[in-house]
């Protein structure tokens, strides 16, 4: 169980919260020093210009230990249900906000940021929104946007305007939703300008699942998010909730995604973050994940689901950083360490850091070859580790151009150069592995390339 942080402590984490605050706000970013590591998640994060964030459940709240980790541990908050609108409207024009409020004023008395969640969303709808027809549903619409809004302004740092627009699958077609379905596509956009009326100075998110790498649904977003860059609709923000299991991985181009939509001028955010999985394997996605948001200047924080697993909405999968006792688990430690030394420069340049990328170059009755491209940075590197996840019953059976080491289970490779190690600026190699399918052909998991300099 972790101890409350001392008032001293809490008075200089809202210091460096609130200065790397003011530092995100002018488009700064503060680099990272290990002679001032700090020894928290928020305190981590702030050192590099970022927030690290956790969903917040008003009814635990008064649970010692739940609070005294987030307390602890977290500079932002996002109320996991108490914003959504069956919570803060449940009969029309009634809205109700003692839970939202809770968790706001807890969050705000301790200088941590808050993230809304959510304006318009198909789920957690009361019964009411699904009768209302297009002209009313609108005028409620408008009518919700402006009272949580209101209610809140200048008290939000982030709100996830539009949940969830688009449907899974290779379509990248609109979900059907009250909103979709007697408003249009035009709805999305209409929310937008509505947010922005409302509290012209919080950021205004468009946010999704399952659309973390380069694939049909996030190519659907991404092309609707350019369009609003293009036509100047308010938008801000696109938040990516990155929900990870053996069957959803960490996708090999995971950055590569966040980085296009950061290129359109947007910040990115981590919003939902969960990994199911223990050990080793585990800590290895978290890292990677940390350091996929520390390489994308624009990505602006991240935020776990949960501070615990025994209230995670997946507990059987374990996904978050505390166990059910609050013990720090591998995946903690995992973090803290990325956050305090990772590989991403977040913007700063000069600082050794290394990407890597992944190609099967074959495949046989039994087997398949995979490569791993290692690439610098913007400074030179003098040596890398790249982790490789396989999943059992797949075995790696040959490697080269590269020394690897394993875990206790088989399945998770850690290789360093065979050699001198060392890349120029942009400079690239590789190293290669057979892996014995053994009946399974899912492609093999890279964890972080850490760089040393």
């Amino acid at each position: 169980m972790i101890s409350p942080s001392s008032g001293l402590t809490r008075v200089r984490r809202a210091l460096v919260v609130a200065t790397a605050g003011l530092l995100a706000a002018a488009g700064l970013v503060a680099l990272p020093s290990t002679a001032s590591a700090a020894s928290t998640l928020g305190a981590s994060a702030a050192e590099r210009g970022r927030y690290f964030g956790t969903a917040v459940a008003a009814n635990h709240l008064g649970e010692a230990a739940y609070a005294n980790t987030l307390n602890a541990e977290f500079n932002s908050v996002t109320p996991e249900n108490e914003m959504k609108w069956d919570a803060t409207e449940p009969n029309r024009n009634s809205f109700t906000f003692g839970n939202a409020d809770q968790i706001v004023n807890h969050a705000r008395s301790r200088g941590m940021r808050v993230r809304g969640h959510t304006l318009v969303w198909h789920s957690q709808l009361p019964g009411w929104v699904n009768s209302l027809g297009a002209s009313d549903l609108r005028a409620a619409m408008t009518n919700h946007i402006n009272q949580l809004m209101g209610r809140y302004r200048g008290q939000i740092h982030s709100w996830d305007v539009v949940n969830e627009a688009f449907v899974d699958g290779n379509s990248g077609a609109r979900r059907s939703s009250p909103f979709q379905d007697r408003l249009g596509n035009g709805f999305i956009e209409e929310a937008f300008r509505i947010a922005r009326a409302a509290d012209p100075n919080a950021k205004l998110c468009y946010n999704d699942y399952n659309t973390d790498g380069i694939n049909a649904k996030s190519n659907a977003v991404y092309n609707m998010v350019r369009d609003f860059v293009s036509r100047g609709v308010p938008i801000d923000c696109v938040g990516f909730q990155s929900h990870f299991n053996s069957a959803s991985p960490v996708p090999s181009d995971y950055q590569a995604n966040l980085q296009r939509f950061a290129d359109l001028g947007l910040e990115v955010q981590i919003t939902e973050l969960d990994i199911a999985g223990s050990g080793t394997a585990q800590a290895n996605d978290y890292t990677r994940v940390v350091n996929t948001c520390l390489a994308v200047s624009r990505c602006t924080g991240i935020t776990v689901w949960g501070v615990t697993d025994k209230y995670s909405w997946r507990s059987g999968d374990t996904p978050l950083l505390f166990d059910g006792n609050y013990n720090k688990k591998p995946a903690y430690t995992a973090v803290l360490n990325a956050l305090n030394n990772g590989s991403g420069g977040g913007g700063g340049g000069g600082s050794a850091s290394c990407s890597v990328s992944y190609v099967e170059t074959q495949r046989w009755g039994d087997r398949f070859n995979g490569q791993v491209t290692v690439t610098a940075g913007s400074a030179p590197v003098n040596g890398w580790t790249v982790t490789v996840t396989v999943t059992s019953p797949q075995r790696v059976s040959t490697t080269w151009n590269g020394s690897p080491t394993w875990d206790s289970s088989g399945n998770v490779m850690t290789m360093r150069p065979n050699g001198n190690g060392s890349l120029a600026a942009g400079g690239s190699t590789s190293f290669g592995f057979t892996v014995m399918a053994n009946g399974n052909w899912t492609a093999p998991r890279l964890g972080s390339c850490v760089a040393t300099a």
